[in-house]
């Protein structure tokens, strides 16, 4: 951050913040047991347009279930909106960056 021009230091700060707390929140589906988050991965299959699911069953298991869209699902599924997360964990400035995303 020392070596960013200080104009664009806030900037930054505010994505640094915002990119933390995401990561956070992402991190909690590993808290789901294997066979709980198997069982999710082929509900969200399920839930997917056609052409996606089939992408996403060629990746297969292990490889999706590190992938945004599936962790953000598992999270949901869990009672954990990203939303209320953020809002939560996040100043009301940096939610509403994130909202305008």
């Amino acid at each position: 951050m020392n070596q960013c021009p200080l104009a664009d230091r806030e900037f930054h700060a505010t994505l640094f913040r915002i990119g933390n707390v995401s990561f956070k929140y992402h991190q909690q589906a590993y808290n789901t047991s294997d066979k709980m988050l198997k069982a999710y991965y082929d509900e969200w299959l399920e839930g997917l347009p056609s052409n996606i699911k089939e992408s996403m069953k060629k990746h297969g298991f292990e490889r999706c279930k590190s992938m945004l869209p599936f962790t953000r699902y598992v999270n949901e599924r869990n009672d954990t909106g990203m939303d209320k997360w953020m809002k939560e964990r996040l100043s009301e400035e940096d939610y509403q960056i994130w909202k305008s995303g």
